[in-house]
């Protein structure tokens, strides 16, 4: 099965996208929501592609390290907007996008191989 083989990469593109849900979430109750938005554009975004990443991963769809590196380039760029924000939420989707945006890389330089 093509998809045991990447499993690793599929969980974290799930948990990145189940953080960065609950980060947009979160940031809809700050204070200063406006000073979001980007944050949740990204996060919106994030979770995503890292849903449809791990559907082609899933399928072995001969797309998926294509995808991957999107969703890495994505990842990382989500990982530093919620970066500059010091809330726990934030912090946390960071952290789970850098993981899926380092397991991605792996993924498709393994599939390119």
């Amino acid at each position: 099965m093509p998809h045991e083989q990447f499993q690793s990469c599929i969980d974290a593109c799930n948990a990145c996208a189940t953080a960065c849900d609950h980060c947009a979430a979160s940031c809809l109750n700050e204070q200063d929501v406006k000073s979001m938005a980007r944050c949740i554009e990204l996060d919106m975004d994030c979770a995503q592609i890292c849903r449809l990443a791990a559907g082609y991963m899933s399928r072995g769809s001969r797309f998926a390290a294509s995808l991957c590196r999107l969703c890495a380039e994505v990842c990382e760029a989500c990982a530093q907007e919620c970066a500059r924000h010091q809330m726990e939420h934030c912090q946390r989707c960071a952290e789970a996008c850098r993981r899926c945006a380092e397991e991605c890389r792996r993924m498709a330089q393994s599939a390119s191989a």
